[in-house]
C-alpha cells in the first residue's frame, strides 16, 4: 500500500517521509486533537496496513498543529453512550489503539507536545520511545470522567513507574508534566517543549538507520514483558467500558463540559 491509498483510507491521517525510512502519520482531531470517532478508528486499524508500505524503518507519530490529544471526544462518548453497537466497536478500537503499536514489527516514536490524555496517552506511551514537551501535560483522565483506568493504564503504568506511584496518579487522577514523567520512568525523553518535534525525528531517523532484522527482534522480544500482561489488559478495559453505562459516568461528563471537579454520588 502506498501512501496515496493510505491517505484515502485515512483521511483524519497525514502521511509523509521527512527522512529516508521514516514515515509519519500526523492525525488530527477536534479541539486539542481530541479524537472523533473517525480518529480513533483511524488510528487503531491503521497499523496493520503500514506493514504493507514498503521501506518503512521507523514511524514518527504526531498530532496536527502542536498537539498531541486531549483524548477521546465528547462526540465519540456520546456516540458509545447511545448504541450498543458503537459502545462494542470502540472498546475493540481501543484496544486495537495500544497493541497496534506494540505489534508493530518496526520501532515507533511519539512526538508529544502540549497535552497527552485519556486515549492520546494511550497512544503517546504505547510507542517505544515518547519524547515530550517538558511541560507537557500527560494525565490518564478516566477516573476524573468515572469510568475505570482502562486503555493503557493498567498494562504499562505498573511496569514503567512501579505499583504506588501508578496508584497515586491514576487513583487521584494526578496530572504529570514531561519532566516529571521522564523523571519517574514513564517516557523515554523530555525536551524543551520546542525542541520536541526535532528530537523525535532524530531519534527515528537513527533507528531507521539501524539494523532492521536485530531492532525487530528487539522489539519483539522486549515487548514479551508486556504481552504477559496481556490478561490485566484484558480485564481493565473490559472494567472500563462497563462503566459507560453507569451514574458516575453521567456526573464525570458534566463536570467535564461545565469544566469544574465531579461530584460524584
Amino acid at each position: 500500500m502506498n501512501l496515496k491509498a493510505l491517505s484515502e483510507r485515512y483521511p483524519t491521517l497525514s502521511f509523509a517521509w521527512p527522512k529516508p525510512g521514516v514515515l509519519e502519520i500526523a492525525f488530527r482531531g477536534e479541539k486539542l486533537n481530541a479524537m472523533g470517532p473517525e480518529t480513533h478508528w483511524a488510528l487503531s486499524r491503521v497499523w496493520r496496513d503500514l506493514e504493507g508500505v514498503e521501506g518503512v524503518r521507523a514511524v514518527l507519530i504526531r498530532g496536527e498543529g502542536g498537539v498531541f490529544s486531549a483524548g477521546g471526544s465528547f462526540t465519540l462518548i456520546e456516540e458509545m453512550r447511545a448504541s450498543h453497537r458503537a459502545l462494542m466497536r470502540v472498546y475493540r478500537e481501543a484496544r486495537d489503539l495500544v497493541l497496534g503499536p506494540l505489534d508493530f514489527p518496526r520501532p515507533v516514536v511519539a512526538a508529544v507536545e502540549e497535552v497527552a490524555v485519556g486515549a492520546g496517552l494511550a497512544l503517546a506511551l504505547a510507542a517505544d520511545v515518547a519524547v515530550v514537551g517538558k511541560k507537557a501535560r500527560l494525565l490518564d483522565g478516566h477516573l476524573r470522567l468515572g469510568v475505570a483506568a482502562g486503555d493503557h493504564a493498567v498494562l504499562l503504568w505498573p511496569l514503567l513507574v512501579g505499583m504506588a506511584k501508578a496508584k497515586y496518579h491514576l487513583f487521584l487522577n494526578e496530572p504529570l508534566t514531561g519532566e516529571e514523567a521522564e523523571r519517574l520512568g514513564l517516557v523515554a525523553l523530555a525536551v524543551e517543549d520546542g525542541e520536541v518535534y526535532p528530537k523525535a525525528l532524530e531519534v527515528a531517523e537513527r533507528l531507521a538507520q539501524g539494523p532492521k532484522e536485530a531492532l525487530e527482534h528487539t522489539k519483539r522480544a522486549l515487548n514479551h514483558w508486556l504481552r504477559t500482561f496481556l490478561p490485566h489488559f484484558e480485564l481493565s478495559l473490559a472494567l472500563e467500558f462497563l462503566g459507560f453505562a453507569g451514574e458516575e459516568l453521567e456526573e464525570g461528563l458534566r463536570a467535564l463540559k461545565e469544566k469544574r471537579l465531579p461530584r460524584f454520588p
